[in-house]
């Protein structure tokens, strides 16, 4: 496994999720919004720094959904500890979204035997959307842009779906379900 930038920013992310939930656990929302901010930031550099770099790999793209897959997931238990008077009001928005964020996840692995590493440009806004969301939900108590957020990923996930369904094999970095058509119609 090459340890590169991108690598090491990806692998912090899958490294931080336990001590996320541990910030949740011991009621330090201090701590809880230093990690999720380091974890939001690294998600946004890895894939630019291997851009600008020439370090791009499938490898690299895989690691990058783990860790997608270990913040998001590591992020509404944490909260639950630490907040859970706002987890209980908003309740069916996250289960809505961490349901349809592990949906493209399960028909990827149906149909392939493997997680997708897409990275569309939808992935990419909903992203900054949700992470935004999340930071103004616990940090200010305002849903607004988390429920936007949240909308926006079941947009993320359709298309996402609908990836897996056009592509006859597993293919990272696929920008949007256009570009899947294209590379569909040169396989």
């Amino acid at each position: 496994m090459p340890l590169n930038i991108p690598t090491l920013l990806s692998l912090f992310r899958i490294a931080a999720a336990p001590f996320l939930l541990l910030s949740g656990w011991f009621g330090r929302a201090d701590l809880f919004f230093i990690l999720f901010g380091l974890m939001l930031l690294s998600d946004a550099l890895d894939g630019f720094i291997a851009r600008m770099l020439d370090q791009t790999s499938e490898l690299g793209a895989k690691l990058d959904s783990y860790g997608d897959m270990a913040t998001y997931l590591s992020t509404p238990i944490a909260a639950w500890w630490l907040w859970p008077d706002i987890i209980r009001e908003e309740l069916y928005y996250i289960i809505g979204v961490v349901t349809v964020y592990l949906l493209p996840a399960v028909f990827s692995f149906a149909k392939f035997g493997e997680l997708a590493s897409y990275h569309t440009w939808s992935a990419k806004i909903s992203a900054v959307l949700m992470g935004g969301g999340i930071m103004l939900l616990f940090g200010f108590e305002n849903s607004t842009l988390f429920h936007i957020a949240v909308y926006f990923v079941i947009v993320e996930a359709i298309e996402n779906i609908a990836i897996t369904f056009i592509l006859p094999e597993p293919k990272t970095n696929i920008r949007s379900i256009r570009h899947a058509w294209k590379e569909q119609k040169y396989s």
